[in-house]
């Protein structure tokens, strides 16, 4: 069984999630939980920074102490993700020892290792808190840093550890142009490597006397920048240092925002080649979810809080809507109206229909009883194609494009209902064609369950169970999907699966 090895960027615990994080999360868990249905030996890690400037301003103005205020948004954070459904195995918090000693032996393995790429200089710049970095010319509008354009910079001036993340801008673009280190989807590709191409300047890795954090070995004065600090996370969750860690090192897959390709993709595998550790196999990075063309942040606020959103129709709705309305690559628009037409039109009026139609005439017609009946209808041809471009876009990343086509088939069994009509053929006493089609949609509906389970996890269970399918749909193996046997099973007709709101 393979491992798939598969993280989120964790997120600084300043303030409450929004749908931004959300995206990501339930992005990153539809990966997880379609690698799970392959075969794959899947450990899903998420979790907190909490080591940065913005946290103990947060604290203080909580005036709270920042260990406090970092439980409580862990809670708090960790409480949306269940209630969104995500399937993550591990949740990593930079406040923990295993992080600490983790962070602590990569830098003495990079001063072990190569003792010239960690030095003493004076550094002088503009910092953003926002992202918690100094940024150079080309990151800043107006005065401003492009990410975090509400913030003033502050001018900064001090003595720090630095990184020489000068020495391995070759060969990180020799990696990524090979494909040695995936950096997807292309259009992030290139702008990493028009960064890399443009010549790197090292890096300040420590703070001056900042009261929170993790000390820079051998200098209690200096605290760890926070972003170095952070990006170990991922192999602190493997136990690295401890012997074994390697069971799940390297990662298969970081997903990411596009605000944080050059962290991941340009500062943290030069650590790990610094610390001669293997690179992560490949960086996914993610667009933004927008609000009238402007991106939804913390520090800017939000028009749509990521409660009233889940709220709205329900955790799986709100999955559905950001994996096939806003997608996973590039930018897109959260609206309420396109919210509500997504959920009436896809899950109410199709999936959930479907699913309410077919069980009921399997109730009404056979007793609950899936008949034995031929296996090659148009129906079941349809099916077998929607599973393969299915699976051709999940491997891609393509969670759009799989939704697209698992909801293909939504309609090619909505039509093979009104073109068949089993209830004519019931009236007429055909038997054997009703069997066929009420067996061709048990089929369907099998299918739709597994497809639907990585974006809809919560109903697809629900509709697995009523087609009396045993265990969990996460459990499933991807066999099912392309060969579903329902022969004799017991159906039962469920409530309905995504209820029409009430209008007032």
């Amino acid at each position: 069984m393979p491992k798939f090895y598969l993280t989120t960027a964790i997120d600084y615990s300043n303030g409450d999630p929004h749908l931004g994080h959300a995206l990501e999360k339930v992005g990153a868990d539809a990966i997880a939980r379609y690698r799970r249905l392959r075969g794959d030996q899947v450990h899903f890690v998420m979790g907190m920074d909490e080591h940065s400037q913005s946290v103990l301003q947060a604290a203080a103005r909580a005036g709270v102490p920042p260990q406090q205020w970092v439980d409580r948004m862990a809670a708090r954070f960790a409480d949306f993700w269940a209630r969104l459904g995500c399937s993550n195995d591990d949740w990593i918090r930079t406040t923990e020892p295993r992080h600490f000693r983790s962070v602590t032996e990569l830098l003495q393995r990079i001063q072990r290792l190569h003792p010239d790429d960690l030095y003493v200089s004076e550094y002088e710049g503009l910092y953003c808190t926002g992202c918690e970095e100094f940024k150079q010319e080309s990151q800043i509008v107006n005065g401003h840093c492009i990410e975090h354009p509400t913030l003033e910079l502050i001018p900064t001036r001090e003595r720090n550890h630095f990184f020489r993340l000068s020495r391995y801008g070759e060969r990180l673009l020799e990696l990524i142009t090979t494909g040695r280190f995936q950096v997807e989807p292309a259009i992030r590709r290139n702008e990493v490597l028009r960064l890399l191409e443009g010549g790197l300047q090292d890096i300040s890795v420590s703070r001056l006397r900042q009261p929170w954090g993790i000390p820079f070995p051998g200098d209690p004065e200096q605290t760890v920048y926070v972003w170095f600090d952070a990006l170990i996370n991922y192999l602190s969750a493997t136990g690295f240092p401890e012997p074994g860690y390697e069971r799940l090192w390297p990662a298969e897959l970081h997903v990411i925002g596009k605000g944080i390709t050059r962290f991941h993709c340009v500062i943290w595998p030069a650590m790990l080649l610094g610390a001669e550790l293997e690179l992560p196999r490949e960086v996914w990075a993610h667009g933004y979810v927008q609000w009238e063309g402007t991106k939804m942040s913390k520090t800017a606020g939000t028009a749509v809080t990521l409660d009233e959103a889940i709220e709205r129709h329900g955790p799986d709705a709100l999955r559905y809507f950001l994996l096939r309305e806003v997608g996973f690559e590039a930018d897109g628009n959260f609206t309420w109206e396109r919210f509500d037409e997504r959920y009436n039109a896809d899950l109410a009026d199709g999936f959930g229909n479907l699913a309410s139609r077919s069980l009921a005439m399997l109730m009404k017609y056979r007793d609950g009883a899936v008949p034995s009946a031929n296996t090659d209808t148009s129906l079941d041809q349809a099916g077998q194609k929607a599973v393969r471009d299915y699976a051709r876009a999940m491997d891609a990343l393509d969670l759009r494009g799989g939704a697209e086509a698992a909801w293909t088939l939504v309609s090619a069994a909505n039509l093979f209902v009104q073109q068949s009509a089993p209830w004519t053929l019931a009236k007429s006493g055909k038997d054997a064609e009703l069997d066929g089609v009420l067996s061709a949609l048990a089929r369907a509906l099998c299918r739709l369950a597994l497809m639907a389970s990585p974006f809809i996890p919560a109903k697809a269970q629900t509709l697995w169970q009523n087609l009396g399918l045993d265990g969990e749909v996460a459990d499933a193996r991807w066999e099912a999907a392309e060969h579903p046997s329902l022969e004799g099973r017991n159906v039962t007709k469920p409530s309905i699966l995504f209820p029409k709101p009430v209008k007032i």
